[in-house]
């Protein structure tokens, strides 16, 4: 952000309109209609889309954060994230419109003059009937996790105002043709916004961690120990919202860059001018619609989960090598439509939980046997080093349903007590001695979370296991291990659960 940068009264009033917007849900099927090569005119179309859609979540966010409960809102690190969204606010709707001359709208809509009552419904109102996305207790029957869609409630109430969105009953996905020379104009506007993204997305880089520390800093003003329910419910939504954001922001700026141009596609039919040579790289690249990947290959994505994770044990507790994982999966490979980033962090967070409960649960045990058996009295358990110590192995399964992908990460790191399970979905619970925290003027775009300490893995991957209509769900037994068990829905059918 830049300095000198304020929230005006007039920049407020504007947002707190904003705000009154109903928002459109995208769905993971309609962000994968644009294809590998996306037409200029789709991106051009999509791009409208997004400057008209964005501001009115970005809107919201100020709105929520200015109202977070019990003084969670004067937090410097929550203002801070509050000024984030509302600069950005200012700058997507201080973009200016482009002009669509008659030649060029017979080329955008030429093929989509025709559009049927029924597709000027808003989705997000489909997301009423989710049981899942709208549960009022998690499925341990401890935790209250309220989702508020008091907006519906009101839907007829505030039907002129719905109306008067700016994306009501517009789709983020319209069919242009592809091989043809579009203007000059749409690649500019197509351009002006992905970079305005660009900007954006790299400001909002660290939103997670930065909030995280506001949290602990109304924490520490309250000097109370736990987040209580109605911080936490404003939490969910504040950062399962924000996933909804970047997936937008994140996706578009992968089409743009990926959008087909007849310079590009003399280009890649002169290298790939025959049909017989294979090209794995170039395989694989059409396998993605922006971040989203049509064959998400699941092994392939826990393995490298796996490695990250045991390397960034490894430089924590200075390990030559870090505790076995076993990858159990099916001999065929499990492919399905998914967002590879996604699935590659909710794996990381769980199994980087499981190294650090498996070495800290049995360090003391292996050193005390290692003494005994070294027959050297002399020796104590400070002197052992942790490369000696053979920790049992971590184990991750794969299994494949007609409607779900399930993964199990089980571990044998000493479990969890009963009364402390539901604590783990909590924001800012963590079992180690001193949370991380951040410096002033940190580095927003190489931020890297830590092996532990800021408390917020677990709560955040079960919203993206959520995200797209699955589930995160942990069973422990106490003394011995964790068993934490992944969904992902594969029916690819669910729209964004906007809050």
């Amino acid at each position: 952000m830049g300095t000198g940068w304020e929230l005006t009264k007039q920049l407020r009033e504007q947002i707190y309109k904003y705000a009154n917007y109903q928002q459109t849900s995208v769905s993971l099927r309609q962000m994968v209609q644009f294809g590998p090569n996306p037409s200029p005119g789709s991106i051009f179309l999509a791009s409208q889309f997004i400057v008209e859609e964005l501001p009115i979540r970005l809107a919201l966010k100020v709105k929520d954060l200015e109202n977070a409960p019990l003084g969670l809102s004067n937090a410097p690190s929550t203002i801070k994230v509050k000024n984030w969204y509302a600069q950005s606010f200012e700058e997507l709707t201080s973009l200016p419109k482009p002009s669509i001359d008659e030649n060029l709208s017979k080329l955008l809509y030429s093929k989509n003059e025709e559009t049927s009552s029924n597709e000027q419904v808003n989705p997000a109102v489909n997301e009423l009937n989710n049981v899942a996305l709208n549960n009022a207790f998690s499925d341990d029957g401890i935790v209250v996790r309220l989702h508020h869609h008091s907006y519906f409630n009101t839907k007829q109430d505030n039907y002129e105002q719905h109306v008067d969105s700016p994306t009501f009953g517009k789709k983020y996905f319209t069919p242009c043709p592809i091989n043809i020379i579009w203007p000059k104009e749409v690649y500019d506007y197509n351009k002006l916004v992905y970079e305005t993204l660009s900007k954006i997305k790299k400001r909002h880089d660290a939103t997670v961690a930065t909030m995280a520390q506001g949290v602990q800093e109304w924490k520490v003003e309250n000097k109370t120990v736990r987040v209580n329910s109605s911080v936490q419910t404003f939490l969910d939504r504040f950062y399962m919202s924000r996933i909804g954001i970047r997936m937008l922001i994140g996706q578009h700026i992968a089409l743009n860059m990926s959008q087909a141009s007849p310079t590009k596609s003399r280009i890649n039919n002169f290298l790939n001018g025959s049909k017989n040579v294979s090209n794995s790289l170039s395989n694989s690249k059409n396998n993605y619609v922006g971040v989203i990947c049509t064959q998400c290959n699941v092994g392939e994505i826990a393995e490298d989960a796996i490695e990250t994770a045991k390397y960034i044990c490894e430089e924590y507790y200075g390990l030559f090598e870090s505790p076995k994982i076993q990858l159990i999966a099916p001999h065929n490979p499990i492919s399905f439509m998914y967002v590879p980033g996604h699935l590659i962090h909710m794996l990381f967070e769980t199994l980087k939980n499981s190294l650090r409960a498996t070495i800290e649960f049995h360090t003391p045990r292996l050193k005390k046997q290692f003494i005994e058996e070294s027959n050297n009295p002399n020796l104590k358990p400070d002197d052992v080093d942790l490369n000696d110590l053979n920790f049992p192995p971590i184990k991750v399964i794969i299994s494949e349903g007609v409607e779900d992908i399930a993964i199990k990460i089980s571990d044998e790191g000493g479990g969890i007590p009963r009364s402390e399970v539901p604590l783990i979905w909590t924001y800012l619970y963590t079992t180690v001695d001193e949370t991380p925290v951040l410096e002033p003027e940190y580095d927003q775009s190489s931020f890297k979370a830590p092996m532990a300490g800021f408390g917020y893995g677990l709560p955040i991957s079960r919203l993206y296991a959520q995200y797209f209509g699955g589930d995160l769900k942990l069973i422990s037994m106490e003394g011995y291990g964790t068993d934490v068990y992944l969904h992902l829905n594969r029916l690819s059918s669910s729209s964004e659960p906007l809050p």
